[in-house]
């Protein structure tokens, strides 16, 4: 069974994270203190999953879909996602008071660029995969909810804070009461830096969603990505943060 790689944040008052361990499957809680300068680093979703690595037939794959229009490679990067879904449903809760299903959203695209590919990438492969999903009735997907009012263009040798000024106003949420109190889903193709993930992931929870999960088929991800350290901070500290978060 393909094992799909995490990004956590499941984090406690004591400043200490508690994990489902993905390499051997079982239901084993690791406890790990973390600095408070890793915990301020924690991004606004519980956890971040991917099918692999954004490399080789994958990554050929997605370029089919994206830039040369390939659409029925929507159905098979689907199948890809629904497995990892399937594996991430194990650890979200069954709902909230207010509604027992999933609010699936995917990352949108501006819409000078989707009326340029013809389709969101995103949206496609959602779909794709609430087809295969075991449960589907438990997953509801909410294109459109939130959308992207400004296009920001690549982030492609932009640094960490820069990347974070480009994504910062760039999404909004149409109609809060589709996602108000909703456990949300987010969907994309490719989880690189999480920026465009933790972006709208803080935009959903301050429009009321109750807890945010990320799931991508791909991923191309550098520990120096997720934790935001200060640019003058000593190279032995900054390792052994990156160790820790590494283990977290």
């Amino acid at each position: 069974m393909h094992i799909p790689t995490y990004i956590d944040r499941l984090a406690t008052d004591g400043g200490e994270t508690g994990r489902l361990d993905a390499d051997s499957g079982a239901d084993r809680i690791e406890v790990e203190t973390r600095c408070l300068l890793c915990q301020r680093a924690d991004p606004p979703f519980e956890r971040a999953v991917a099918y692999g690595s954004y490399d080789g037939g994958l990554r050929d794959l997605i370029h089919l879909l994206k830039f040369q229009q390939v659409r029925p490679a929507a159905d098979v990067l689907g199948r890809m996602l629904a497995e990892t879904i399937g594996t991430l449903e194990q650890v979200m809760p069954l709902g909230t008071i207010f509604s027992s299903t999933i609010t699936v959203v995917p990352v949108p695209l501006h819409t000078r660029k989707q009326a340029q590919r013809g389709f969101n990438q995103a949206e496609m492969i959602a779909r794709g995969a609430l087809k295969q999903l075991s449960r589907p009735k438990r997953f509801d997907l909410c294109a459109g909810v939130l959308h992207r009012r400004r296009d920001t263009g690549s982030q492609i040798g932009l640094t960490r804070h820069q990347r974070r000024e480009n994504m910062r106003g760039a999404f909004a949420v149409s109609d809060p009461t589709r996602i108000l109190n909703r456990n949300i889903l987010l969907i994309d193709d490719v989880y690189t830096t999480g920026t465009t993930a933790s972006e709208c992931a803080r935009v959903l929870r301050r429009a009321g969603a109750a807890r945010v999960w990320v799931a991508t088929v791909a991923r191309t991800l550098k520990i120096s990505d997720v934790i935001d350290l200060p640019e003058n901070l000593p190279d032995e500290v900054s390792e052994n943060c990156q160790r820790t978060a590494a283990h977290g």
